[in-house]
């Protein structure tokens, strides 16, 4: 009787403690789910339909786009055209080849301008002494100029019109470098203007550009409207806007550079074309600012200095650049202007992103320069009565 009794006590006890409390069905976190589809949807999106402005890049990074592609798969090789093809073979052909020695190298000196030279005799000083070590090439689109220099005389080559912005302006540099290249002993090309004066005397200018294995032209990426918004899908597909560059027509190029310029049929086309003034949606494309930067940044970028050896003043922010008066020519001017060892670009982007960067011969931080415009006509007794003073403040 009392088992029992304290059995049904032992139940009643049992009714009296609280049941087993059941576990709650885990949350699952959608929030990390959500997170990672949007990031990946972002980055599908990022690598089919890539930005078209440097603007959206900075969005997701202080770096631009160049950060944003960094985490994108490799774009995939494109197969090249039959034309792309044939032009690369002859193109990696000259430049593989050994440059031709010359006991007897020359410069030749090619002048782009539209009629007299009002720096004749700065130039005629600047030569003196050193016959065979040069030569001169005058292209005079408008009026044969008259000349007083020997060096100068009968150097006019069979010059066509040329239009500012317009292919003119680089068929005429081909047509100086045919020229030129027809002398066996011509080594290294200097493309100048009627407004050039020269920053070193002769001996300093020859040893800058023969004893260094680069032609120094300038190359960089402007993302603005004034670079790769300048640029038209009709290049494609043998020109991809993320190869176009920018940069100054002022060029000096060795003997193998100026071989593939002349060389060139495929890319010139597409800029003969499609890069020019007034096309559609507004845009206005440069072909001189353009072509040369371009074609060597997709087929020798190592071989050339991405700067200008011709200074040009761009602080007033005009379309174009400042022109020196003859007040302006003095010894300090010419002594900064010898002394400069950055090279300096603005895109044209909202960021006016400026790219500095030191200029090396050899490995070497050097001046940067070696010639100089736009020099007015009126300087020319000031810098006859300077020259070659400023030519000696600095050496290789």
């Amino acid at each position: 009787m009392k088992s029992a009794q304290a059995w049904r006590l032992g139940m009643k006890d049992m009714q009296i403690l609280p049941a087993p409390r059941q576990r709650g069905q885990l949350k699952k976190p959608t929030w990390i789910i959500v997170l990672v589809s949007l990031v990946s949807l972002f980055l599908v999106c990022a690598y089919v339909y890539p930005p078209q402005n440097s603007s959206a890049c900075y969005v997701f990074s202080s770096q631009g786009c160049k950060a944003l592609q960094s985490w994108l798969p490799p774009t995939p090789a494109r197969e090249l055209t039959d034309d792309e093809i044939a032009s690369r073979v002859v193109i990696r052909d000259i430049l593989d080849s050994p440059p031709r020695i010359s006991t007897k190298a020359k410069i030749a000196f090619m002048f782009l301008t539209p009629g007299a030279l009002p720096f004749e005799k700065l130039w005629d000083k600047f030569f003196q002494g050193h016959e065979g070590r040069f030569s001169v090439y005058v292209h005079a689109s408008k009026d044969k100029p008259l000349h007083f220099s020997r060096y100068f005389i009968n150097r006019e080559i069979r010059s066509s019109k040329v239009v500012w912005g317009k292919i003119s302006m680089v068929d005429a540099e081909r047509r100086l470098l045919g020229n030129a290249l027809k002398d066996p002993d011509n080594q290294h090309f200097i493309l100048l203007s009627d407004s050039c004066v020269p920053l070193h005397d002769f001996d300093y200018v020859y040893n800058y550009l023969m004893y260094t294995n680069i032609s120094f032209v300038d190359c960089f990426e402007d993302p603005g409207p004034h670079g790769s918004g300048r640029y038209i899908e009709y290049m494609l597909p043998e020109v991809e806007k993320k190869d176009f560059r920018k940069g100054a027509q002022w060029f000096t190029m060795k003997r193998q550079h100026a071989l593939i310029v002349m060389a060139d049929s495929l890319y010139y086309t597409k800029f003969r074309d499609y890069c020019k003034p007034g096309m559609e949606k507004g845009r206005n494309c440069y072909s001189d600012e353009h072509y040369l930067p371009t074609y060597f940044y997709m087929l020798d970028p190592a071989g050339i200095s991405n700067w200008s050896v011709t200074h040009v003043d761009w602080s007033e922010g005009k379309w174009h650049p400042k022109a020196y008066r003859a007040e302006d020519v003095t010894s300090e001017l010419m002594r900064n202007l010898t002394s400069i060892s950055e090279s300096v670009h603005v895109t044209s982007d909202e960021r006016k992103e400026v790219q500095i960067k030191s200029c090396l011969w050899n490995g070497s931080e050097r001046p940067c320069y070696l010639f100089a415009r736009k020099f007015l006509p009126e300087t020319l007794d000031n810098l006859m009565l300077l020259f070659p003073n400023y030519t000696n403040y600095t050496s290789i």
